[in-house]
């Protein structure tokens, strides 16, 4: 098929090298705009445009997608189908109706599951242990499309944001390149969908990250694999903010308020939560790289009552 990509970050690269290698005609990248990285200020290709590139695909970058010259330019290119993954913009009906097959969309969640902007860590969040990947027909909705095809992904006990991601992205690839064979071939019926039974998978924040220690154990622990590498879960200790990067669940509970540090040996410390103790493994504080807590124990004092989080 000649085939017009629309995808953004790091997530969307797999499937666009995916499309190629299956012999497919990329006719055409869209990607979000360049953005100004480091201190510099230098501009940053997004990972899409850097692939493209690397092929030799032509690369589009409209600010907004939405916009009448922008559907013209995409019209000139007579593609077959329009494949959307993480691209960042809502597109029009313009757009959605604009080639034979449509916009076909990539999404990290088994719809309607998790309909929204990060569906891999809410589905960590929350506590699944299946999630997987789904193709849609693009409708005018945010995620609401008829499903075309879908593959589950079980999601491990140590499973982080990032390790997840890598897992869907590749899955994601291998499906769209099925999609678009059963598409093609008229193998594929395509299903409406019921509505979610999850809430919707709102974009994360900085602030999402902030531990509230009255919250169970075993949800602060999801939260911290959840937001890893990004933004991380983080709590306050002396005033400075001290990122979690691993932590387990222990059985049981001290007689301490939520928040405080229940105690301290030479391999690491333990915080009562509002039901059951976490130990903390792995953290980082500013001016220092990731450390496990008895490398932190090494050089900082922590005694039991401390405690964690506050202004």
């Amino acid at each position: 098929m000649r085939v017009i990509f629309m995808g953004t970050p790091d997530f969307s690269v797999g499937t666009l090298e995916a499309l190629v290698q299956a012999g497919h005609e990329v006719v055409l990248a869209v990607t979000q705009p360049d953005k100004p990285k480091g201190r510099g200020g230098k501009m940053q290709y997004t990972p899409v445009k850097e692939k493209a590139l690397e092929y030799g695909i032509p690369v589009f970058q409209p600010a907004k997608v939405r916009e009448p010259a922008c559907v013209e330019e995409l019209a000139g290119y007579r593609a077959d189908v329009i494949v959307v993954i993480a691209f960042g913009q809502i597109l029009p009906r313009s757009i959605l109706e604009l080639t034979p097959y449509g916009c076909i969309n990539v999404h990290a969640s088994l719809l309607p599951k998790y309909r929204g902007a990060a569906p891999i860590q809410w589905a960590l969040i929350d506590g699944e242990t299946v999630t997987g990947v789904t193709t849609m027909q693009m409708d005018e909705g945010l995620d609401t499309g008829d499903m075309l095809l879908e593959t589950e992904v079980p999601i491990g006990a140590d499973e982080t944001g990032g390790s997840l991601h890598d897992k869907l992205a590749a899955a994601g690839a291998k499906l769209c390149v099925e999609t678009l064979k059963a598409l093609e071939e008229g193998t594929v019926t395509p299903r409406k969908q019921g509505e979610s039974p999850t809430k919707y998978a709102r974009m994360l924040d900085k602030e999402l990250g902030r531990i509230d220690w009255s919250r169970d154990a075993a949800s602060i622990e999801r939260l911290i694999r959840g937001l890893s590498p990004w933004p991380s879960a983080y709590t306050l200790w002396e005033g400075k903010t001290m990122k979690i990067w691993a932590a387990e669940v222990l059985d049981g509970d001290s007689a301490l308020p939520c928040g405080a540090v229940a105690d301290v040996t030479k391999t690491g410390f333990s915080v009562q939560t509002g039901s059951g103790l976490l130990r903390i493994l792995e953290l980082q504080i500013p001016g220092k790289k990731r450390m496990s807590a008895d490398a932190f124990l090494r050089g900082y004092r922590m005694e039991p009552g401390t405690r964690l989080g506050g202004e």
